[in-house]
């Protein structure tokens, strides 16, 4: 069966309601994962122990595990072990699941870009920020933070699409992202073959515009 007018008029408001969620998934993904990857990342460099390994363990568990078996975890494993705690059955949202999945994905990603953009600041700019009387936490914010942020806007948006594509796995929880919509689609009229074209066809788009405006902003960079 071909791709035909009728078929796109099906399918088509159905990809873009899968849009939205996948849109909302991951910009609130990573961008609560920036917050928390720039968190762990200051911890890696840091001298404190106890903050450096909890962040290690963190990243070592989420670059460990698949993400599927994540969300299947946050999804079915964690409100069991809440309901035992409170006593009563526990049922999370599978929307709030998968948004929890990319935000624990992308902050162990960042965490890295954030920990390496630290390290890579000349030691020279912060000796020079403190014979100015600055003191750490000032040069952090004033010498420091500013160009290693601008060092890892293309990774950053990189993640950001990476999560974009992630986000076809949470079909596995049921969150009705836009792969998800296909297989609601396909198991409805049994058109595998244009079903599943269409919502690759779908993604090509999606994920092409996001990498030209990549290309942009690093080009914008690159030109600053």
């Amino acid at each position: 069966m071909g791709i035909d007018l009728e078929l796109l008029q099906a399918i088509g408001p159905m990809l873009f309601r899968g849009l939205k969620v996948t849109m909302e998934i991951a910009v609130i993904g990573i961008l609560f994962g920036f917050v928390l990857g720039s968190l762990c990342g200051y911890a890696l460099q840091s001298r404190n122990k106890i903050a450096k390994g909890i962040a290690n363990i963190y990243v070592w568990i989420m670059r460990g595990t698949p993400i599927v078996v994540q969300a299947l975890y946050v999804y079915f494993v964690v409100p069991e072990i809440i309901g035992l705690i409170k006593g009563e059955r526990v049922v999370l949202d599978p929307t709030l699941a998968g948004i929890l999945v990319i935000t624990l994905n992308a902050g162990a990603f960042i965490s890295q870009l954030v920990r390496g953009a630290l390290d890579s600041v000349d030691i020279g700019q912060k000796e020079a920020g403190a014979s100015l009387g600055l003191n750490p936490m000032q040069i952090m914010i004033h010498i420091i933070i500013p160009p290693a942020f601008r060092s890892i806007i293309p990774s950053l948006f990189n993640q950001f699409i990476i999560s974009v594509k992630d986000t076809a796995l949470l079909s596995m929880i049921s969150v009705n992202e836009i792969t998800r919509q296909t297989q609601n689609y396909v198991m409805r009229t049994y058109k595998t073959i244009p079903g599943y074209t269409v919502c690759a066809i779908f993604y090509l788009v999606l994920l092409s515009v996001l990498m030209i405006v990549q290309k942009m902003v690093e080009k914008r960079i690159a030109n600053k």
